[in-house]
């Protein structure tokens, strides 16, 4: 019988390092913030158009800047002093929020402000993802990095429960300013972590071209076995996977016929499944097959996504979201920690810019096509289909990719 402290010290083993723990608070602060401005932010699209286009149009142009500008980020994560990097990410990102606080207090924004922002928070974003991506494994020994991905899930989905359930109350109780107000205070917690921490990482000094040194990281992930087919799975996931959450506001109003509290509800719900699915790799010491694994839970979440969108019960349609949210972080913290332990420091910038790339580029992608779908499909089979798209292309990896080391039973 395994003793529960001794349980809990194995799931929890990434807070033994003092800069993990502070970086993970300030994160958590952050990103329910976050949570707390896209409740508002979703919510009010939808309700100034009426039209599911703006929806996806808003996510698409919030990731947009990842995908032109990420690699340069990568480059310089590998150049430049990470921290400093963050920093930045999160003074632009901060004054954003308080942009559109002004802007709603005032009551002059439009649909066009909001989807101007969003480009901008991208843009900030693009080049902060990638240094963070590099800093988070510097913080940990190599044989916690997988636990600290998975701690680092936990945050984020853990921001998932927490920050719809204040902006719910705060657009309740208060109004849409105070979501905005919320989120740009929330950036002060992680900018102080940065200053907290001490950074172990010394930037090389480089005469090469940035292009060159964009090159050289490509270069690595073709030939490192395994990286590629890691790269298309990523892009594969978010492209089928990860539109659902940013459609619910549609789902809550045409299947429904329901308001915010709803919207609210099934947040919370795929919030919780994901710190389960966190969880549970967290409580794994030492996994095989980690990829094999990955896509397992791929396959459950294009099972999962397929039953919501034919669901017209409340009951089961939060069971099922429950159920996608702890297949798509499982997979995700997975997938995450196979990169991490094959690159190497020295390339773990631009390593990770790219599968970053690659990760978040099919979230807008996804939104855009889905936000096209949808009326003419209906939201009922514009989901199912994404859902079934994502088994056929986990089916796809379990069947073609075994040979690959990398996907094998035994890592």
């Amino acid at each position: 019988m395994v003793e529960p402290s001794s349980f809990f010290n194995r799931i929890f083993r990434a807070f033994r390092y003092r800069d993990f723990r502070i970086m993970w608070l300030g994160a958590c602060v952050s990103t329910i913030g976050t949570f707390v401005q896209q409740f508002a932010q979703s919510w009010l699209v939808y309700d100034l158009t009426r039209d599911p286009f703006y929806l996806g149009l808003d996510l698409f142009l919030g990731q947009l800047p990842i995908m032109l500008f990420s690699l340069f980020g990568g480059v310089f994560a590998d150049r430049l002093d990470r921290r400093k990097m963050l920093l930045s990410s999160q003074y632009i990102q901060m004054i954003c929020a308080f942009t559109l606080t002004l802007l709603f207090a005032t009551h002059t924004v439009r649909v066009w402000h909001i989807l101007t922002l969003s480009f901008v928070v991208g843009v900030g974003q693009s080049f902060g993802g990638p240094a963070y991506s590099a800093l988070l494994p510097t913080l940990v020994e190599p044989q916690d990095l997988a636990n600290a991905i998975s701690m680092n899930s936990i945050q984020f989905n853990l921001a998932r429960i927490i920050g719809p359930t204040l902006g719910g109350l705060a657009y309740t109780a208060f109004g849409a300013t105070w979501c905005f107000a919320l989120n740009g205070v929330s950036f002060v917690a992680v900018i102080l972590s940065l200053f907290a921490i001490k950074t172990q990482f010394v930037a090389p000094k480089t005469q090469m071209s940035v292009l060159k040194s964009m090159k050289e990281g490509i270069g690595f992930i073709r030939d490192r076995e395994g990286l590629t087919p890691l790269v298309v799975l990523a892009f594969c996931t978010t492209l089928f996977g990860f539109s659902l959450t940013g459609f619910l506001p549609v789902i809550v109003r045409t299947i429904f016929h329901r308001g915010p509290g709803t919207y609210e509800l099934l947040l919370v719900f795929s919030g919780a499944g994901s710190i389960c699915g966190a969880l549970l790799v967290a409580a794994m010491e030492k996994l095989k097959g980690q990829a094999r694994l990955a896509v397992l839970a791929l396959f459950a979440l294009g099972l999962a996504t397929a039953g919501f969108s034919v669901s017209k019960w409340l009951p089961i349609s939060c069971v099922l979201i429950f159920l996608a949210g702890a297949a798509v972080m499982a997979s995700a913290s997975l997938m995450l920690s196979v990169v991490q332990l094959i690159v190497v420091d020295s390339m773990r910038g631009r390593v990770m810019s790219v599968y970053s790339l690659a990760f978040r580029s099919g979230i807008p992608l996804g939104a855009l096509i889905l936000g096209k779908l949808i009326p003419l499909l209906g939201i009922s089979i514009a989901v199912g289909g994404f859902g079934l798209c994502l088994v056929g292309v986990a089916g796809y990896f379990l069947i073609v990719m075994t040979k690959l080391p990398t996907f094998q039973r035994k890592a």
